[in-house]
């Protein structure tokens, strides 16, 4: 009875701390708080205390995920992550916690590598010599060429040698071949970058925009209760963070009915501006993507009509 006691206890401790996670100001406290419990009561705790233990710990990763980017955040929660995949058993637990680990470091190695490039950077500008710009020699370092204009002096280049080349028949020089050949190696290593641009100038189908912030900001938003846990499933999560849901969880509903963390869905919506299950796509503030949607959805009609017609005709004729 006592041992049940004390559980009961360290689950209302652990809830409290899964709600402090949320405030800015102390998160670092609270993952430091979770630590030292972690290490001391999961070993032999009952099943439903370590759910709890690996319930707060999933949380930590959520809210890194989807709100901070603050080494000294990432530093505390990839310590809990280490410590807590060595004490579970479960497989799955195991496989998700690893995952988080892996995340977590990329994002500590991505924060260094930006940190070293910005000090690489402003050390090259100190040492630049300057470059030749209308007669005068600058101190700032050349601008990159814009991507059109690279295109269009390869292309030149191009054209020019071939141009040489058929003039000279078999007479062309090595180094003219050999010129040609580089040209040709930077057109192909171009091509990504060139047929983009030029099925966007009417071929191909536009990508959608973000989703409209009014829209956006307009989805309803549901509190998760027992009760919803109860008819969605205990197995219930986000499908954009794979976080299983808990009480007190926020949720925002889109029109299609499925539910998402708002701060998981908005940043998938300016990336996709589509629902992650279904595909169900949100408006947006784009008047010329909107027409050309439109424009598709009648254009569709009109094919759909068209091979009825033609599936008709031949009915008629059998």
């Amino acid at each position: 009875m006592e041992r049940r006691q004390t559980e009961e206890e360290l689950k209302q401790k652990l809830q409290e701390l899964q709600k402090q996670l949320g405030k800015k100001q102390i998160f670092e406290e609270a993952v430091s708080s979770i630590r030292p419990l972690l290490l001391q009561y999961y070993p032999s705790a009952s099943p439903s205390l370590r759910h709890s233990f690996y319930t707060v710990v999933c949380r930590v990763a959520t809210i890194l995920k989807t709100r901070y980017t603050m080494p000294g955040f990432w530093n505390a929660g990839l310590r809990l992550f280490l410590e807590a995949e060595h004490l579970v058993s479960e497989s799955s637990e195991k496989k998700h916690l690893q995952s988080c680990i892996s995340q977590a470091r990329e994002q500590l190695a991505e924060v260094q590598n930006e940190s070293q490039n910005t000090t690489a950077t402003e050390n090259g500008s100190n040492r630049s010599a300057g470059y030749l710009f209308e007669g005068h020699l600058t101190v700032d370092p050349e601008p990159e060429q814009p991507g059109w204009l690279v295109q269009s002096n390869l292309l030149t280049a191009a054209a020019t040698l071939f141009a040489g080349e058929s003039s000279e028949g078999h007479l062309a020089s090595a180094d003219a071949s050999e010129g040609a050949r580089n040209v040709l190696e930077e057109l192909v290593a171009r091509l990504d970058n060139i047929i983009p641009e030029i099925l966007d100038d009417g071929l191909a189908a536009p990508r959608a925009p973000p989703a409209s912030k009014e829209v956006v900001a307009n989805l309803p938003v549901t509190t998760v209760t027992d009760e919803f846990l109860t008819k969605m499933g205990a197995d219930a999560e986000c499908a954009i963070c794979r976080e299983v849901l808990v009480v007190d969880d926020k949720m925002q509903e889109l029109p299609c009915k499925h539910m998402f963390h708002p701060p998981c869905l908005k940043p998938w919506l300016d990336e996709h501006n589509s629902c992650p299950i279904c595909r169900h796509e949100l408006l947006t503030d784009d008047h010329h993507y909107e027409s050309w949607k439109e424009r598709e959805k009648e254009a569709e009609e009109e094919r759909k009509g068209a091979a009825n017609a033609v599936r008709e005709g031949e009915y008629m004729y059998v």
